[in-house]
């Protein structure tokens, strides 16, 4: 049986299944009138989660029997754990508080991570030997979960601050709010740009010398608006960068982030243009059945919850994972420095949140801004800035 196929189509099939159960999550808020129409629309959109969570779950297992390790030692595999695990606390929280529109916006979110992870090389490589630890697993596996259930916390800030904020006047929090949703959408132009550009078999190659002097190749499969340090464009006819970057910066995933922004800013356009108002103004109306309050103990509740598993995940287990790969437990890479800042920033929370009182908006925004921290390490760090821990 070939195993990577069967998990390819078993992860294409949870997408699918997410989408749909998305629409159902949209009928029980969109319904008005008997409550039982309202939960038998959400239970149906409930059931879809938990079948297309199982079928990611055997994505999971098959791709693991194809590679002969954990599927986590790449950015397409990592992000689609991390999607898989975001629905898996999802599915949690639902369970306790079973509110309809907390699924209308994380399942969408799921997507677009899922989708993003996709774009990216999805070969089965074997591991390189300071990856074959059984740390790596437990490291990453449990920061991973940790993020996730962080994550919730920010669906349900977000959810709060469009349901509380006065769309009828422009100001610093309609701006904030509108940019939250604008890097949402420039997700989509991710992925759009990607696969645009892969339909048409774009290639340029570069060549240029690294830091040691030694020659280096690689090709972009994306117009190279920002090129390698002092890069050499061996591929006749195609576009010569705007910009080199320092070497320090990895230019064709900083290349791709500036085309997400881009597609995304064109997407966010048309959509204002369907739409004839913002975004958090169009989608306020869903929100007339919620009750902030409850919104404000679900983002507190996840934050307490993930926090204490994003700590073993990403600072204790990864210190001894570094101390058993790198005889160091601490070296200020990129990576463990923004996993720190990350810490932290929930550590202030939640200080914040049982020593000064900051509920309600205030907790909303520190979840967003959370979760931006999160999302900065998992692109940028991960793509744009050269270390130990890149999967660039």
């Amino acid at each position: 049986m070939d195993f990577a196929s069967l998990s390819s189509n078993l992860l294409y099939i949870a997408f699918i299944l997410y989408l749909v159960a998305t629409l159902f999550f949209g009928g029980a808020i969109r319904v008005k009138g008997s409550l039982t129409i309202i939960n038998r629309w959400a239970k149906i959109g409930f059931i879809i989660t938990i079948v297309g969570f199982i079928t990611q779950v055997g994505y999971f297992i098959t791709r693991w029997i194809a590679a002969g390790h954990a599927p986590v030692s790449n950015l397409f595999e990592f992000i689609a754990f991390f999607g898989m695990v975001l629905v898996g606390a999802f599915i949690i929280i639902y369970s306790m508080y079973k509110v309809s529109i907390l699924g209308l916006f994380t399942l969408p979110v799921a997507s677009l991570i899922i989708a993003y992870g996709s774009m990216f090389p999805r070969d089965i490589s074997p591991l390189i030997p300071a990856l074959q630890s059984d740390w790596l697993y437990i490291h990453v596996t449990t920061a991973a979960l940790g993020e996730a259930i962080l994550a919730i916390s920010f669906v349900a800030g977000l959810i709060y601050l469009i349901k509380v904020t006065d769309q009828t006047k422009a100001g610093k929090k309609t701006f904030w709010l509108e940019f939250v949703l604008f890097c949402l959408i420039s997700v989509m132009g991710f992925v759009f740009a990607t696969t645009s550009f892969n339909l048409l078999d774009y290639e340029a190659k570069f060549s240029w010398l690294d830091k040691d002097g030694q020659r280096v190749e690689e090709t972009f499969h994306m117009p190279a608006l920002v090129g390698p340090h002092k890069g050499e464009l061996k591929t006749e006819g195609q576009f010569n960068p705007m910009l080199d970057v320092p070497a320090i910066i990895n230019a064709k995933k900083l290349n791709t982030l500036v085309w997400s922004l881009i597609s995304g800013f064109f997407l966010y356009g048309a959509v204002r243009l369907i739409l004839r108002k913002r975004l958090g103004a169009a989608l306020k109306p869903l929100m007339n059945n919620v009750k902030p309050e409850l919104l404000d103990e679900i983002g507190y509740r996840s934050v307490t919850i993930g926090f204490p598993v994003f700590t073993l995940g990403a600072l204790i287990f990864a210190m001894i994972w570094a101390q058993v790969a790198w005889t160091r437990f601490w070296g200020w890479d990129p990576k463990e420095v923004w996993a720190l800042i990350t810490w932290l920033f929930y550590a202030a929370f939640l200080h914040l949140r049982l020593s000064k009182g900051w509920h309600g908006e205030r907790s909303a925004w520190l979840a967003v801004v959370g979760f931006a921290i999160i999302m900065f390490n998992l692109v940028a760090v991960n793509l744009v800035i050269a270390g130990l821990h890149s999967y660039a």
